[in-house]
């Protein structure tokens, strides 16, 4: 059997015996390795990108061969709930979403919501312009349907996402990033903007970079806490 479809096998085993109260994996629609089989990814040597939009409540799921420079599109969840406005994340117990360019630094098989992939929220920009003291944490892309900053995707979703993540990382990809922005009409938002205008406009250029060329800009961020793309 394919390593891929083992490993979600396991995931599902492992979540259903070490978290008694978690509900009973549920049977997704397409296997993982379909998913990059359809768009001519080689299964055994790929990587992923990942591009939440909170105005359309989406996740998209991007990814290439290691060598390969443009990403294809292999799927789009939708979040099952959302909380907060939109706008960054700026203090603990806000509610709301991040906004910024984040990578998966840590996989939880045993989380309350089934499963769950954690975000390194807060990063130097959060640090920088959110509170001081308290500016929140445990931000996760989860299962099940409820949100107090965090991305919800049902069990199902998850159940697909985690073994195609999971895979990824155990292929040698160290940071799978993950880009959450307001809206996916970017320039829209910003000229109708009462507030937030700068901050999407700092964010805007990393969107647009992506949205053009399929490709990953390297981000870095400067001591204000304001993005850069430094290609």
């Amino acid at each position: 059997m394919n390593p891929i479809l083992l490993l979600f096998s396991f995931i599902l085993l492992t979540t259903a015996c070490n978290n008694p109260s978690s509900p009973r994996p549920q049977t997704v629609s397409s296997s993982p390795l379909l998913l990059l089989q359809k768009q001519q990814i080689d299964s055994t040597n790929f990587e992923l990108f990942l591009r939440a939009f909170k105005k359309e409540q989406i996740v998209e799921v991007w990814a290439k061969e290691k060598l390969g420079q443009q990403f294809k599109k292999i799927q789009t969840y939708s979040f099952c709930t959302s909380s907060g406005l939109l706008g960054p994340k700026r203090q603990e117990g806000d509610r709301q979403i991040p906004e910024g360019c984040y990578w998966i630094d840590r996989f939880n098989p045993n989380s309350k919501f089934h499963l769950s992939l954690g975000l390194n929220y807060p990063n130097d920009s959060d640090r920088k312009l959110g509170h001081a003291q308290y500016p929140g944490g445990d931000i996760f892309i989860h299962g099940g349907c409820a949100s107090i900053g965090c991305i919800p995707i049902t069990n199902r979703k998850i159940e697909e996402l985690y073994a195609l993540t999971s895979e990824a990382q155990r292929l040698g990809q160290t940071k799978i990033q993950v880009h959450i922005f307001p809206s996916n009409k970017m320039k829209s938002l910003i000229n109708n903007a009462t507030q937030h205008m700068v901050f999407w406009q700092n964010l805007y250029p990393i969107f647009d970079y992506f949205e053009t060329k399929h490709t990953l800009p390297k981000v870095w961020i400067k001591p204000n806490g304001t993005y850069a793309i430094a290609n």
